[in-house]
């Protein structure tokens, strides 16, 4: 028998069968989102307190540094979550999400450890700064992108949900800390958040699941893609968010210290943390669900301008006239508005090109967003610190007026935006 004859016999070639996904959200869906929710808790949600560590250190280990030097141990952490984002999502791509949050959820712990133990500035700086900002950057963005595979007609609602587990953090920690510190002290405490932490990673690791098969690694992708700003709409976004980002920390990081410089008392100062963070719960939910319907660009840019309005109308008064009520107030406004624009960022950033480069825009983006948090805490403090460490209004403005110049350029980028699609709801 000859070949043809062979492959008529043989019938038609078989062909392997198309994987059939499961469907979007779901049991399953809601599920990776609680992870999600866990995993930023213990991430996010910790470098939301940041304050109190800068206002602890000032007073103790590191009194003899100045707020600037203090803040890139933190401006280092916040850059971390998002420089190696696009190298931990390819991983997870192509290996699943166990491979980057088992060893990220152990690094946090391990960093958190070896904080407790460390005195010295370059100690403090190498575990809570450094070692704990990759692990956490590596749970945040499995989280993320998990997410984002479960959640597709109603990403930003998905993400909002995930992303307030930040929030929830950040009320949680600050109370934490206040509370157990007057019975073990500072390091003491740090170990029991470990402990906290921990737990709360290992429920994050065995919730969140990819949903979509994976990929081959691709040798030739680009991680980071400059060519991308080229696109206007893109460009104006990107650093529309860079300046955003760039004032945003302000009054997590040094709005303690200042409310204990006008007569505060400690414990009070700490819990204005907690205010702002309680109230960026609602923040992160509600402006991401109202994006599904009314267009990310559009909420983001409403937000933008009440997160700017918020430090130059609210905080920066409270130099002249010293008001508990007042600076409640400015920590429950600002606390939503600034909790709406970090949801908001990555479901703009989908939004502003096609599928084809989404790894690559994100890269870019990320990249720019990671410059922006590793330089902006440590810029505001060198201004307090030419301001004799007293006077609040230089950070205050700088702070303010970078967000109000980011609202600028994302409000002409969703122009162009709604243009280019010939729709307003962008």
């Amino acid at each position: 028998m000859g070949q043809v004859d062979q492959l008529e016999a043989a019938g038609p070639p078989k062909t392997e069968p198309t994987p059939t996904l499961p469907p979007e959200e779901g049991l399953a869906g809601w599920l990776c989102v609680f992870g999600a929710f866990l995993g930023f808790l213990a991430t996010f949600g910790f470098l939301n307190a940041i304050g109190v560590f800068q206002t602890t250190y000032e007073q103790t280990t590191l009194k003899d540094y100045s707020a600037s030097e203090i803040a890139w141990i933190f401006a280092l952490q916040l850059a971390l979550m998002w420089a190696p984002g696009p190298f931990f999502g390819r991983l997870v791509d192509t290996y699943g999400p166990q491979l980057v949050m088992y060893p990220s959820s152990l690094l946090c712990v391990f960093a958190l450890c070896m904080t407790s133990l460390s005195t010295k500035y370059y100690q403090i700086f190498l575990a809570q700064g450094l070692a704990y900002g990759i692990g956490a950057g590596g749970v945040f963005t499995t989280g993320m992108v998990c997410t984002g595979q479960w959640f597709v007609k109603r990403r930003g609602l998905g993400i909002g949900v995930a992303a307030a587990g930040s929030s929830l953090g950040g009320v949680i920690f600050p109370l934490f800390f206040n509370k157990v510190m007057e019975q073990v002290g500072f390091y003491g405490t740090v170990r029991y958040t470990a402990l906290f932490i921990g737990i709360v990673l290992a429920m994050s690791c065995l919730l969140v699941k990819s949903r979509l098969p994976r990929k081959q690694w691709n040798r030739d992708l680009k991680w980071v893609d400059v060519s991308l700003l080229r696109d206007k709409q893109f460009a104006l976004y990107s650093f529309g968010s860079f300046f955003g980002m760039w004032g945003l920390w302000a009054p997590f990081d040094f709005l303690p210290s200042m409310a204990q410089s006008a007569g505060f008392s400690p414990s009070l100062a700490l819990y204005l943390i907690s205010i702002i963070n309680a109230a960026s719960i609602p923040g992160r939910i509600l402006p991401s669900y109202l994006g599904d319907r009314l267009g990310h660009y559009n909420v983001m840019t409403i937000v933008m301008v009440i997160t700017s309005l918020a430090i130059i109308s609210l905080w920066v008064p409270f130099n002249y006239h010293y008001s508990h009520a007042g600076l409640v107030t400015f920590s429950a406004v600002y606390g939503f508005s600034s909790g709406a624009f970090v949801s908001l960022l990555m479901p703009c950033a989908a939004k502003a090109g096609s599928l084809d480069t989404l790894g690559q825009r994100f890269g870019t983006f990320q990249s720019l967003i990671s410059i922006s948090c590793l330089t902006g805490l440590p810029i505001m403090g060198a201004i307090l610190a030419r301001q004799n460490n007293s006077d609040f209004l230089g950070l205050q403005l700088f702070g303010g007026c970078s967000i109000l110049l980011g609202a600028g350029l994302t409000g002409v980028s969703t122009l162009i935006l709604g243009q280019r699609n010939m729709n307003r709801k962008v």
